[in-house]
């Protein structure tokens, strides 16, 4: 495996991360006050655990959250 890294000033590389980057701005960070480390990560963590991964609708579950997604799948594997 060889690391790769993408030169200064060239978010066309790394689409997927500055996509996200863009949107826990964008939908999290800029409407809070960070004083310090520690918020932040506090912050950032409770994005990606309390909403990103489970009640943000994705487009790639059909427009439903990642909880809906995965109920509607078990009950569908199910029957």
């Amino acid at each position: 495996m060889i690391s790769s890294y993408s030169k200064k000033g060239n978010p066309w590389d790394n689409a997927c991360i500055e996509s996200f980057h863009a949107l826990i701005k964008r939908e999290w960070l800029n409407r809070k006050k960070i004083n310090d480390y520690e918020e932040a990560y506090q912050m950032v963590f409770e994005y990606i655990e309390g909403f990103y991964n489970t009640v943000r609708i994705h487009s790639h579950c059909n427009y439903q959250s990642p909880n809906n997604y995965e109920k509607n799948y078990n009950s569908n594997k199910l029957n």
